[in-house]
């Protein structure tokens, strides 16, 4: 980590990295609290999806935080900032995504294409971020993928938003600008069979940057905020509690509204875009300014030593923990089932087996995964991360 990357280091905001990893694990995996569980309570955990946008509104706040006050226009700037963001995220997306391919073409798995004819041009549509423009290819490869078309259509354009933001000050202009291109497209192909591009207003709103850009720009905001006022205030309001229920507050009304047809959460109606893209930022960014200013028992939990090392293996458990490698993982779960089982027959008692039970092996497959990540991000990711860094990618580094 660099000098200026520690100066302009969170503890506690890496920690919520693992927190919003793990909301997005719940919502995913919801159907496991079954009947047994009251109907309100599976719903609200359904909508736990929130973690995605806490991650976007986190990384308009970082970008911000680190590059605000020193980019420039430059062809040797914002090859330094390709650089760095290439390092952060693409080692690990492309192994991965090679995985899920792999895997693709022993198992012939229909999620991994959704019955696109081209594997090998799928392929290429994921490494190149393109796929997330598709409605009907959207979930394909690494389905929760997506978000990372999201993410880097933010990174290319933030220095334009800084730009405009210093010259203009307005970014609510930016914000309807680009939202509105977002609805411009939907206009022009929404009539058009080309595998969903830019299809209807729910996939734009909700899957695009066009559609979450207002919750990058939330984290833009209160990093200018924070730079402009320190992280130290005199106020004994506390921003971390209010914000963090405001948050739940958010869910709880995403879980009570309808679910419109077609689709597969209170997300996806009308109040519930509003709802995620609009008010849970603010909400979250309140939040964020509490564990930045403030010295709550939360901001201790988050800033510990190993729930920092779980917020840094986070973006790598959130591209395992839907897909390939955990279906791989409940396949052994059931094999070791039928295993136990056997062994029991042969010694002739009526024993439970600790795989039988849905509920134990989500634990296990989040234990399992996370120490997968942690793996991958000791001996993979942040070895590359720091090679690329160092090396003449895109920018020759100088030589003293």
């Amino acid at each position: 980590m660099s000098r200026t990357d520690l100066k302009n280091y969170i503890p506690a905001l890496t920690g919520v990295r693992a927190l919003a990893a793990y909301l997005v694990f719940i919502s995913h995996y919801a159907y496991v609290f079954d009947a047994r569980f009251p109907h309100f309570l599976r719903r609200f955990l359904l909508e736990f999806h929130i973690g995605v946008t806490i991650f976007f509104a986190l990384s308009g706040f970082l970008i911000a935080f680190r590059y605000y006050d020193n980019f420039q226009l430059t062809s040797d700037w914002f090859k330094q900032y390709l650089k760095n963001r290439v390092a952060r995220i693409y080692p690990m997306y492309f192994l991965l995504t090679a995985g899920a391919f792999v895997y693709y073409y022993f198992t012939r798995d229909p999620s991994i294409t959704n019955g696109f004819p081209d594997a090998v041009g799928l392929f290429f549509m994921h490494l190149t971020f393109v796929r997330g423009f598709f409605y009907d290819l959207n979930f394909t490869g690494i389905a929760q993928g997506w978000s990372l078309t999201v993410e880097e259509c933010f990174y290319l354009s933030a220095p334009v938003i800084f730009f405009i933001a210093r010259r203009y000050s307005k970014f609510y202009l930016q914000i309807l600008a680009i939202t509105g291109f977002g609805v411009l497209l939907v206009l022009i192909f929404r009539d058009i069979n080309w595998y969903g591009f830019f299809g209807n207003f729910t996939f734009m709103m909700l899957y695009t940057y066009f559609g979450r850009c207002f919750e990058f720009f939330v984290g833009i905001q209160l990093a200018l905020f924070v730079r402009k006022g320190g992280l130290e205030r005199t106020n004994k309001i506390r921003y971390t509690y209010i914000g963090l229920t405001m948050i739940f507050v958010c869910v709880g009304i995403m879980s009570r509204l309808a679910i419109p047809q077609g689709w597969s959460a209170g997300l996806h109606n009308p109040f519930g875009i509003i709802t995620n893209n609009y008010l849970l930022p603010v909400c979250i960014a309140m939040f964020f300014y509490g564990l930045i200013t403030e010295n709550s028992h939360l901001k201790k939990i988050l800033s510990n030593p190993f729930v920092e090392l779980l917020g840094k293996s986070s973006y790598i458990f959130y591209l395992i923990h839907l897909g390939y490698m955990n279906h791989m993982l409940h396949k052994l779960f059931n094999w070791l089932n039928d295993r136990a089982f056997s062994l029991y027959d042969g010694w002739g008692i009526d024993w439970h087996s600790p795989f039988e039970y849905d509920s134990l092996n989500l634990l296990y497959a989040f234990i399992v995964l996370n120490a997968i990540s942690i793996f991958l991000f000791k001996f993979i990711e942040e070895p590359l991360n720091h090679y690329i860094r160092k090396s003449n990618f895109l920018i020759t580094k100088p030589t003293t």
